[in-house]
């Protein structure tokens, strides 16, 4: 199946994404061979290790600074990297690029303290972390929050309690978004802090187990104690994390978009070659115009998606991102790639519903994209608003 050319999709990054691809099939295809057919998530160790070696070769955070361990690639190279990743079809091929437990845009702010003692160690792959936003009562309006952050002369007290935590039982460390002034049942000041995870008071709490096979967990602060050090980008960052976690989160969907898309386009893959080889009344049931209409829609869908999620992430680059762009990107990625997995599961039949068959896990795996770094409605209300609907 012939793809837009790379020339298109690529530019001057066709190299980065070459060589970042030669290295899934040179060194994580096999390792992912090894583990047993039904696996979901590879154990930590083995992620450990594919996060280092990428980290050492310079794809894992690729976009920070040299000095902080990454290879000062622009954005665009990023979501190239994840797109590659998706559409590898290699179940460690996610591991070896930073995602929500890798480096955080967040820390892109902190003092010159914070970046040496937490946002070096994350770059090089050496610890991971968690963000700690959402909370029972609030979810999608993420900012109602009822965590709080009290200050009394130079330290801070936490207390709260957050949910649906990823990579917590793993964690070094964790980003606490906290309201620091709270209105009518929302936080017009909310200010984010970085606390290791042996922080007294801080621990975890519930385990809820996803349908993709990651789990997720409750953070629960009681009476943690902190000082100014902890606040994400020193004083001046005291009430400024809305507008952190945005400039963090549109970078988040983007990155959720290019997996999105690359794992919609290596649907599409294996459905056009089942189509192709299966027979059914003597034909390759590619011959048939129901399957066709699978596969040729879900075509459309993904190479259109493709390009307006590498626009947007042009536009990162270029200084000129608004948070509308990057919700419209995942909101379409997400969906497409909800779609192109279903369809071609449809066209493989009781095949591809098996469990340890690829398309049964992307089944699972996708769905979740349309939830995380907010809802498929959350984005549809963002753009909502920036064509001055609401």
């Amino acid at each position: 199946m012939n793809a837009l050319p790379s020339s298109v999709l690529e530019s001057d990054h066709s190299e980065i994404v070459d060589a970042f691809e030669s290295f899934i099939r040179r060194e994580l295809v096999p390792l992912a061979a090894e583990l047993p057919e039904t696996a979901d998530q590879p154990p930590a160790d083995l992620r450990t290790y594919v996060r280092k070696r990428s980290a050492a070769l310079g794809f894992y955070g690729g976009d920070y600074p040299e000095e902080l361990g990454g290879a000062g690639m622009p954005f665009t190279a990023v979501v190239l990297l994840h797109h590659a990743a998706g559409r590898s079809g290699c179940l460690l091929a996610p591991y070896a690029l930073a995602g929500s437990d890798g480096p955080s845009p967040l820390l892109r702010n902190g003092t010159p303290e914070q970046i040496e003692r937490h946002l070096v160690p994350l770059v090089r792959g050496e610890q991971t972390r968690c963000l700690a936003l959402t909370e029972p009562h609030a979810g999608s309006d993420a900012f109602r929050l009822t965590t709080t952050a009290v200050r009394t002369g130079d330290t801070w007290e936490l207390n709260g309690r957050k949910t649906f935590v990823s990579n917590a039982d793993r964690a070094g460390l964790a980003l606490v978004v906290a309201a620091t002034d709270l209105g009518d049942g929302r936080a017009v000041g909310a200010t984010a802090f970085v606390l290791p995870m042996d922080q007294p008071g801080l621990r975890i709490g519930q385990r809820y187990e996803g349908m993709s096979g990651e789990p997720l967990f409750e953070l629960l602060l009681d009476r943690v104690t902190v000082g100014p050090e902890a606040v994400i980008g020193g004083e001046e960052g005291i009430g400024a994390a809305t507008a952190l976690a945005i400039d963090s989160l549109s970078r988040g969907r983007l990155v959720v978009a290019a997996m999105c898309n690359g794992v919609a386009e290596y649907a599409l893959r294996i459905g056009v070659e089942y189509a192709r080889e299966r027979q059914a009344f003597g034909r390759p049931i590619g011959d048939y115009q129901h399957v066709q209409e699978h596969l040729v829609s879900t075509r459309a869908e993904v190479e259109a998606s493709k390009l307006l999620t590498l626009a947007c992430a042009r536009l990162v680059d270029a200084g000129t991102e608004a948070p509308e762009n990057a919700a419209l990107a995942k909101l379409t990625a997400s969906e497409t790639a909800v779609r192109a997995v279903d369809r071609s599961l449809q066209v493989h039949g009781a095949t591809g519903w098996v469990r340890g068959h690829p398309l049964e896990f992307l089944y699972r795996y996708v769905r979740m994209m349309t939830i995380i770094e907010g809802t498929s409605e959350v984005q549809k209300v963002i753009v909502a608003r920036a064509m001055g609907l609401n």
